[in-house]
């Protein structure tokens, strides 16, 4: 078994150590001994059963484990690649043929289809929906009940809001964002804002 951090302490990192108790009940890999906590509060505290265990100088302290992150912790995060662990819920369908990174982390009943890509620190909520060739590359977050068709491309630093629904061959450029059930029927360009059916321009994001 190897040992982990959760780097995170809002809501999802408690999620995240119930998908690591999950993961062991099928096979046991992770030895889950806590929290880090970004800002460096909340230190000592239990939530969800374990520990904050310190800021994020407690990753030099245990040079042996390995760390998940989740994006409230990104900016501060400086350990090298092979230190960091990606969780998969046993539920999630991953075709043979799909790629994912490091540092991911897949909700329950997700699907990830044939020849599906998924860069560095992708976060996938549950029951997303990730069809073949699809790709989505670094830093990106799918709310609950992401919808992407066949041939999607989804530039770095996007955010796509829970059930929109991306159609077949599109573009969600570089750190856009895509609103709770919006309907994506043509491309989204860099840095902007869109929501609706079909998904019109709302503002730039800033």
């Amino acid at each position: 078994m190897r040992d982990l951090m959760i780097l995170g302490i809002g809501a999802h990192g408690p999620e995240m150590a119930e998908i690591v108790e999950r993961a062991n009940r099928d096979k046991e890999t992770w030895n889950l001994m806590g929290y880090i906590s970004p800002t460096g509060s909340q230190i000592g505290e239990v939530i969800n059963g374990y520990p904050v265990l310190g800021g994020m100088d407690i990753v030099g302290q245990y040079p042996q484990a390995l760390v998940a992150p989740y994006c409230e912790g990104l900016q501060r995060l400086t350990v090298p690649r092979d230190r960091l662990a990606t969780l998969i819920d046993p539920t999630v369908f991953v075709s043979r043929t799909a790629k994912i990174g490091v540092g991911c982390v897949l909700y329950p009943n997700c699907y990830v289809g044939l020849n599906a890509r998924l860069g560095n620190f992708v976060f996938c909520l549950s029951g997303c929906i990730i069809n073949h060739d699809d790709v989505i590359e670094d830093r990106t977050t799918l709310a609950s009940g992401v919808l992407l068709a066949g041939s999607v491309h989804v530039e770095p630093d996007c955010y796509l809001g829970q059930g929109c629904n991306v159609r077949q061959y599109l573009q969600v450029r570089q750190d856009s964002m895509v609103g709770m059930g919006a309907v994506v029927v043509k491309n989204v360009p860099p840095g902007v804002v869109v929501a609706g059916n079909p998904a019109r321009w709302l503002k730039d994001r800033g």
